[in-house]
């Protein structure tokens, strides 16, 4: 996948290296290299999802990517949708359908659910009772889908 950052026709520095066309008519686009820190800078991100083939380091990466996060932003929550749990491998500690934080970190929480069996109802329920900021971001998550 292919990141972009935005210059406007003069020489100065970005102010963000992600942001709106509409605010100038005259902005163009740069490709970014595809590097880890190019996707830690950006601000704007939201979700990031990290798929593949079986093998290819999707837990290693999606883990590793949320601990990086959790040094720069405020909350980290790590979903897996694989049925064979590996980030509870991965971090040496059990988690479910709800987020749990992680041992040793202050805001770095995952779950880990299974598409096929999951009672989306249910967790939004559960999630309704826990008002904290991680669980808002599950709630949100469940919406966007």
């Amino acid at each position: 996948a292919k990141m972009a950052t935005r210059l406007s026709d003069s020489d100065e520095e970005p102010k963000s290296k992600l942001t709106k066309m509409e605010e100038d008519e005259s902005e163009v686009w740069e490709e970014l290299e595809p590097t880890i820190d190019n996707v830690l800078e950006q601000e704007s991100l939201k979700w990031i999802f990290v798929g593949g083939k079986g093998g290819v380091g999707k837990t290693t990466c999606s883990c590793s990517l949320a601990v990086l996060l959790s040094h720069i932003r405020e909350s980290v929550l790590l979903i897996s949708t694989d049925p064979a749990h590996n980030i509870s491998d991965a971090f040496d500690q059990k988690f479910s359908k709800f987020p749990t934080k992680v041992r040793g970190y202050h805001n770095l929480y995952a779950m880990e659910i299974d598409p096929e069996v999951v009672d989306k109802d249910e967790i939004e329920d559960e999630l309704q009772q826990d008002e904290s900021g991680i669980t808002g971001l599950a709630k949100e998550l469940l919406q966007d889908l």
